[in-house]
């Protein structure tokens, strides 16, 4: 057999030096020389074999006639004890029946005796005499005595042998264990209880491994090893022998030997982890995304894996050889979403990886330990943090590039994508690392305002132009100044390097453009021809000629060699805005403030064609990849395709309702984005000119728009002040990154398409993941009113619309927000599931309806027609039916799957605020502002009934579940019953002293909740029409409320922006307890009424105010000293206290 370690090598030698072999004790030749042992403890494999042989022999193993007579006698015992103890048995039981067969036989003589002989005269003289004396004498009272005694005599008997048989029991038990003692000293018996260790490579096998376990067992060990101050976990659980550590384990119903066998399962699974990568590298990378889903899906709803995996994370505060291989089981419970709240996480010690989300509301991290571990967006709330050590902490809404004292004009990235720069009107450059978010350098030296920065091709230089003349060089790596590039007479508006990196050309409003030599620095040209600012240079593919646009109202093209014009492009007859080289640098395309767009013979300078048809300024141009399409933005609105070849406008993309800025193609030229001054950013379809989507969402001018480098994505940039990522083949908002305080002026991709960099006016750079939509600044939850809320079918989601004009999707369970939708353009008054969960609609001021996919939160499709604001939306029982209530007084049903509209049902005379489809589907009930209630034929949309007896409009209807009664809400503070059969009230409810704003059956039907804008929500028993339980803590007027599926929960929205949960048995709001805090405060000696902290601290109910990118929350949490880092080395302290982090010792000071 040849070595494990070294594979060519055959095994020559046996070590038996007294030590713990590393080698297992089978030695190859480079063993022997790594061993480090002495030669005089190896023995060459064959002669340890044969002196194993003769010790065997010489210890006479195989007389085996005493061990069979000693057996013999043993078996002899047990037999004869089992013998004795049957027959005591069977003795023990024939007396007891015996003297209770007695009893009942002296019972039922005398019940025979008055049963039988129900005619007295026929009786015998010695029946009779029996009769007289049990009437007349002492005869059963004397019976009743004996038979107490007897019982008596019985009871004490049974204590007897009660006591006797559990002295006898854990006698023997005490006999059995001494005997099980000797079973584990015992080398052969030894091996059978312990199971072979075998390394297994692949991880989920391992888990398998150990999937049968008791979870109750890994809170035993813990509490031993650390009894028992253990630092080698394996060490100590290798030792199986003890029998107190194995005594310790067992519970009464369990096995000695099968603990053993699960200790043993234990031991081995840690020694498979702790050589595997598993405990060496950060299982939260990238790299290891597809085998941490793996481990995911295996793990899905296997308590006893889950089990496991939190002993992981457990066992870093005991043995630091299982500190990374914790912090990524520690990872796989955040991203499984395992509920980890209240528990108790002392001591761990956690290194390099994330825990972003994560859900510690209230845990104890006392004493824990954190080194380069990403927390952000965790739920701190009402944790305690004493003595804690955190070094090099990311949180993301940290990571902005701060330091920039006045606005940021321009921001590139570096080829490799590492570096960031950026030029500022506070007259600096700075330059950041992209993952870090720390700024690396400051560049000085510019005297006024920086308009552009531009990296080399190679990356190691930086060039910037200034409004102090000047053009800069920069050393990337040293930050110093390379050289000062000093010729222009007035500011510098654009610098840009030629694709050789060679050469530095810039332009100025001094109406020259100069060329410089990147590596002397002086300057090779000044091309002037210019009679006004230029706007526009643009190198040709080739980096042979330049082109340049003018407010001249010409178009030049410049010799890069020579410094010389070769050719002056005259044709506009306005300012000429943008000049853009085809990709083969044979046509230069020009738009002009003259409407028109030219396309020009780049050697010969001659126009090739004239493309007319925009009706006002032309912005921007964009050629295809191929260069066989050009594409134009106006300010007439429009977008207009035209093939370059002939000159032909191919299509008109009409949509936009302002100034077209900017058209860009993506990467394949398949897809054209544009971006308007009517807030709007779409998408086009180059091949049939037809609008893919229209991605809305911005609420001012959309400044910029870029395409990732897979042409998957694109990003917008806004006056709005955020970011919006859209899904390019859906059309659908991904993300909407917002954080700047003010106008998002650039945003720019990474070359590997993972960070966008965005710069604003609010004087900050931001950086964005652009795959996880993570971002490094603020989301709050909703900012407006929450008028509607709807829990999904399996209760899991919790959707919320609000005046925001957000959408909202809400993890119930783990209170993450799941998504935020964007999309409408005015408040969002009404939201409601399908019947199988997987799509929401909602209904807006912005008129429109849109139905979004659950799962992934993109919008699916927008239902036009009202004519006027949105109230109401309801699918019907089976789903293909979505019925709107609206201002324009109609309702409308539509057809889920195609989204067209199947039916407008007019007899409202005003407002339609409310809609309801009856449990069967074929009824829908309307609420409206004429005070009328109106049932309507779903097939035939005729109306069925009218219902009058409110004095005010009429807010909610809701069908009780069995779909005879309706319940409505009105401003006339009343709530009605009405039968919907014959069109008749049934019953009044009233108590509410404002407007009634909704009403809903509970899923039984026995409970009715109404909200009102007395800010009070009410219970009322439908059967009695009393009312069961008034629901107080909103702040302002309850709009909506919405049951559960399972009755026990009660959801409410309000004006007051949030969102409450309450308990429906209790009729109490759903908050965590405040003990624990009671308790900490009063060990500090801190009054409850001077700290004001427990009102605050409710950290389940903030759950519903996380947004989809959640922000860290670490309100109430209780922290005492330790150290908090981050990763810039700035004490994070301040950040939690921002958050509403309590410090105990500035409390006590106070």
């Amino acid at each position: 057999m040849n070595c494990t370690y070294h594979i060519q090598n055959p095994i020559i030698l046996i070590c038996v030096a007294p030590h713990k072999c590393q080698c297992q004790r089978k030695l190859c030749v480079k063993c022997q020389y790594e061993h480090g042992v002495d030669l005089k403890y190896t023995i060459p494999i064959d002669i340890f074999q044969e002196k194993a042989i003769n010790k065997l022999k010489d210890s006479k193993t195989n007389d085996i006639s005493e061990l069979s007579k000693q057996r013999m006698a043993f078996k002899s015992l047990l037999s004869q004890t089992e013998q004795l103890m049957k027959k005591i048995w069977e003795e023990l039981s024939q007396s007891i029946k015996q003297v209770y067969d007695q009893i009942e036989k002296e019972n039922q003589s005398y019940l025979n005796l008055i049963n039988e002989n129900t005619n007295l005269a026929e009786c015998s003289y010695t029946d009779i005499e029996k009769l007289v004396n049990i009437v007349e004498g002492k005869t059963l009272i004397d019976w009743n005595a004996e038979k107490n005694s007897y019982m008596k005599e019985l009871d004490k008997a049974k204590s007897w042998w009660d006591q006797h048989m559990k002295a006898f029991i854990e006698k023997s038990k005490q006999g059995i264990q001494w005997i099980q003692s000797l079973i584990k000293i015992s080398p052969n018996q030894e091996e059978e209880s312990q199971e072979v260790y075998q390394m297994k490579e692949d991880l989920n096998e391992m888990l398998t491994y150990i999937q049968d376990i008791d979870g109750n067992l890994y809170q035993k060990v813990l509490e031993i090893l650390r009894k028992e101050k253990v630092s080698d976990i394996l060490e100590f659980l290798s030792k199986t022998k003890d029998l107190k550590f194995n005594e310790s384990l067992i519970n009464k119903q369990e096995n000695l030997k099968d603990v053993m066998k699960q200790v043993n399962k234990i031991t081995n699974v840690l020694r498979n982890i702790q050589n595997h990568k598993f405990s060496k590298e950060d299982y939260s990378q990238k790299t290891y995304e597809k085998a941490r889903q793996d481990l995911i899906k295996m793990m899905n709803d296997n308590q006893s894996i889950i089990y496991f995996i939190k002993f992981l994370v457990l066992i870093t505060s005991i043995d630091g050889k299982f500190i990374q291989s914790g912090s990524n089981a520690l990872n796989l419970l955040v991203v499984m979403k395992v509920d980890i709240r209240n528990e108790s996480f002392e001591n761990i010690r956690i290194k390099n990886t994330s825990i972003i989300g994560g859900n510690f509301v209230r845990c104890n991290l006392n004493r824990s330990e954190f080194e380069n571990v990403d927390i952000s967006g965790v739920n701190f709330n009402g944790a305690q943090m004493f003595n804690c050590k955190w070094k090099n902490i990311k949180v993301h809404e940290l990571n902005r590039l701060d330091g920039h004292s006045s606005c940021v004009r321009s921001v590139c990235i570096s080829p490799d994508g590492n570096t960031l720069a950026s030029g500022s009107d506070d007259n600096s450059i700075r330059l950041w690392d992209v993952k870090t978010g720390q700024q690396k350098a400051k560049l000085d030296g510019h005297s006024n305002y920086v308009n552009s920065v531009c990296f080399s091709p190679d990356g190691n230089t930086l060039a910037s132009g200034s409004d102090d003349k000047s053009i800069r060089l920069w050393d990337v790596k040293t930050g110093q100044q390379k050289a000062k590039l000093d010729g222009h007479s007035n500011y510098v508006q654009s610098v840009c390097f030629s694709p050789d990196g060679n050469t530095l050309a810039s332009g100025s409003d001094d109406k020259s453009i100069r060329l410089w030599d990147v590596k002397t620095g002086q300057q090779k040209a000044k091309l002037d021809g210019h009679s006004n600012y230029v706007q526009s240079v643009c190198f040709s593919p080739d980096g042979n000629t330049l082109a340049s646009g003018s407010d001249d109202k010409s178009i030049r093209l410049w010799d890069v060699k020579t410094g010389q014009q070769k050719a002056k492009l005259d044709g506009h007859s306005n300012y000429v805005q943008s000049v853009c080289f085809s990709p083969d640098g044979n046509t230069l395309a020009s738009g002009s403030d003259d409407k028109s767009i030219r396309l020009w013979d780049v050697k010969t300078g001659q126009q090739k064609a004239k493309l007319d048809g925009h009706s006002n300024y032309v912005q921007s141009v964009c050629f295809s990849p191929d260069g066989n399409t050009l594409a134009s933005g106006s300010d007439d609105k429009s977008i207009r395709l035209w093939d370059v070849k002939t000159g032909q406008q191919k299509a008109k993309l009409d949509g936009h309702s302002n100034y077209v800025q900017s058209v860009c193609f993506s990467p394949d030229g398949n897809t054209l984005a544009s971006g308007s001054d009517d807030k709007s950013i779409r998408l086009w379809d180059v091949k049939t000119g037809q609008q893919k989507a229209k991605l809305d969402g911005h609420s001012n001018y959309v400044q910029s728009v870029c395409f990732s480098p897979d042409g998957n994505t694109l990003a917008s940039g806004s006056d709005d002040k955020s970011i919006r990522l859209w899904d390019v083949k859906t059309g659908q908002q991904k993300a909407k990154l917002d954080g700047h305080s003010n106008y998002v002026q650039s945003v720019c991709f990474s070359p590997d398409g993972n960070t966008l960099a965005s710069g604003s006016d609010d004087k900050s750079i931001r950086l964005w993941d652009v795959k996880t939509g993570q971002q490094k600044a603020k989301l709050d939850g909703h900012s407006n009113y929450v008028n509607s809320v709807c829990f999904s079918p399996d209760g899991n989601t919790l959707a919320s619309g609000s005046d925001d004009k957000s959408i909202r999707l809400w993890d119930v369970k783990t209170g993450q927000q799941k998504a935020k939708l964007d999309g409408h353009s005015n408040y969002v008054n009404s939201v409601c599931f399908s019947p199988d969960g997987n799509t929401l609609a909602s209904g807006s001021d912005d008129k429109s309806i849109r139905l979004w996919d659950v799962k992934t939160g993109q919008q699916k499709a927008k239902l036009d027609g009202h004519s006027n604001y949105v109230y109401s939306v309801c699918f019907s029982p089976d789903g293909n039916t979505l019925a709107s209530g609206s201002d324009d007084k109609s309702i409308r049903l539509w057809d889920v799957k195609t989204g067209q509209q199947k039916a407008k049902l007019d007899g409202h005379s005003n407002y339609v605020y409310s809609v309801c489809f009856s449990p069967d589907g074929n009824t829908l009930a309307s609420g409206s502002h004429d005070k009328s209630i109106r049932l309507w034929d779903v097939k035939t949309g005729q109306q069925k009934a009218q219902l009058d007896g409110h004095t005010s409009c009429i807010n909610s209807v809701c069908f009780s579940p069995d779909g005879n009664t309706l319940a409505s809400g009105s401003r006339d503070n009343s709530i009605r019953l009405w039968d919907v059969k014959t069109g008749q009230q049934k019953a009044q409810l009233d108590g509410h002293t404002s407007y009634v704003m909704s009403v809903c059956f509970s899923p039984d039907g026995n409970t009715l909740a109404s909200g009102s804008s007395d800010k009070s929500i009410r219970l009322w028993d439908v059967k009695t029409r009393q009312q069961k339980a008034k629901l107080d803590g909103h702040d302002d007027a309850v709009w909506s409320v919405c049951f559960s599926p399972d009755g026990n929960t009660l959801a409410s929205g309000s004006r007051d922006n949030s969102i409450r949960l309450w308990d429906v048995k209790t009729g109490q709001e759903i908050k965590s307890s405040d003990k624990n805090y009671k308790d900490i405060l009063a060990q500090f000696k801190i009054p409850l009424q001077n700290s004001s902290l427990l009102p605050n601290v409710e950290p389940d109910r903030t759950i519903l105010r996380i947004c989809q990118n959640p922000l860290l929350e670490a309100r109430g949490t209780l922290i005492l000293q330790g150290e908090f880092m981050n990763h810039q080395g700035k004490d994070l302290k301040p950040f939690l206290k921002s958050k509403g982090s309590c410090y105990l010792e500035d409390l006590q000071k106070k």
